[in-house]
């Protein structure tokens, strides 16, 4: 209570705030909603320049949130790091971690040249392809070439970093016929000494202190379990509390190998955030098996079209499908697809294991571990303070789970 005072009492009684016309934009978050813009502080100057294409009022909202997640990843790991947003949540995202020859297979780059900050995107479009379809990208570091020529490929709206090579540049804005984003934004901007942050609902102004707290590695010193976290995972646990931290609560993230590969975001229930996000998860794993490597594909069907495709089957129940839909479905192959078996699945997804798992609240029921567990999760990071945290941590025991409780609660809205 007298935490709840202080803070009131910090509160300041009146707000008067001034803002200059930045960028005009088309419309708001659809069509009917006009006029729209961005305004800049009176006195002061918006952090981002336009280099290419209109950007929108949705393209905006994901760019400055994407790319706060890039920049603090890049501070926390030391490595190059990227975001594909969608609706303002992260679709997926990664780090400048080399890729396997089986990585570069099933993300079809095949030999090419691959910088750090490309590897990073690679990674960040792979976790979800079907949910990053035209997306928007944050990248950390100035965008290359070989960068570039990863974006190039990908439907995509537009993309946010700290710089563009010449080369870079001039690729992605011949993209999307020349309408492809391209916005650069001051690396090391902050948005004000008070650190307050501003909006407005149905008439009612809201005040907060931005999440200006930043995830470190000593965050996840606290481990509470009998099995303990190694050094190399605490970089993938990173990877995923800091997702959390710019995606839509209630919110889970699921990282292996330098890549968030399932994200559970915007539900009301935490039960059901693991339960999405380990759907995501599998699926993520299941494009490696033999059975999706070897699909029939037509030549020069779309890069999407064989994205979709490949998640459609391996949802399965494929004698299920209206013939409509099947019709559809068996267009996309040169000969008819036999169904993965149940024992091959089973197979392939008992070999994953090692998974990290971060949650932007603690876990009121020891369920979320229980489903987390059947998913290869063997890391886990949450802030702790439920009433439940020793059954949870009972749970985690039982399933050889080391978990880190940061004391933080990230939720983001």
């Amino acid at each position: 209570a007298r935490g709840e005072a202080a803070a009131a009492a910090a509160a300041p009684e009146t707000v008067s705030r001034g803002a200059a016309l930045a960028l005009p934009l088309k419309y708001g978050c659809n069509p009917h909603q006009v006029p729209a813009a961005l305004y800049a502080p009176l006195g002061g100057a918006t952090p981002f320049t336009v280099l290419n294409g209109a950007p929108g009022y949705i393209n905006m909202l994901d760019a400055l949130n994407a790319y706060q997640l890039v920049r603090e990843l890049r501070s926390a790991c030391g490595l190059a790091a990227a975001a594909s947003f969608k609706h303002v949540s992260p679709a997926g995202a990664g780090l400048g971690v080399p890729l396997s020859d089986a990585e570069r297979a099933v993300y079809e780059v095949g030999e090419a040249e691959l910088t750090p900050l490309a590897t990073a995107y690679v990674r960040a479009r792979q976790a979800d392809p079907l949910c990053s379809f035209g997306d928007f990208v944050a990248l950390s570091d100035v965008v290359d070439l070989a960068t570039a020529k990863v974006l190039q490929k990908e439907v995509s709206d537009g993309v946010v970093a700290p710089g563009f090579d010449e080369d870079a540049l001039r690729v992605l804005s011949a993209k999307k016929s020349g309408k492809f984003v391209c916005v650069r934004i001051a690396p090391d901007y902050e948005p004000s000494a008070a650190a307050l942050e501003y909006r407005e609902v149905f008439g009612v102004g809201f005040v907060q202190r931005r999440n200006d707290r930043a995830l470190v590695p000593a965050d996840l010193d606290r481990v509470v379990t009998a099995a303990h976290i190694p050094p190399e995972k605490r970089r993938d646990l990173l990877l995923a509390a800091v997702a959390c931290k710019y995606t839509q609560s209630n919110s889970i993230a699921f990282a292996l190998d330098g890549q968030l590969v399932g994200v559970g975001a915007g539900q009301q229930s935490r039960l059901d955030c693991v339960k999405l996000a380990a759907r995501k998860l599998q699926t993520w794993w299941l494009r490696r098996a033999p059975a999706v490597a070897a699909l029939p594909f037509k030549p020069g069907l779309k890069r999407q079209d064989r994205v979709n495709a490949r998640v459609r089957f391996i949802e399965g129940r494929l004698d299920a499908m209206p013939a409509h839909e099947r019709r559809a479905f068996d267009a996309n192959f040169d000969r008819p697809v036999v169904e993965m078996t149940e024992a091959d699945r089973r197979d392939h997804l008992d070999a994953l294991g090692e998974v990290c798992l971060a949650s932007d609240a603690f876990f009121p029921f020891r369920d979320n571990i229980d489903v987390a567990a059947a998913f290869g999760v063997k890391y886990v990071a949450q802030p702790g303070g439920s009433v439940q945290d020793d059954n949870v941590v009972a749970a985690c025991d039982q399933y050889g789970i080391a978990m880190a409780m940061t004391g933080i609660r990230l939720f983001h809205h």
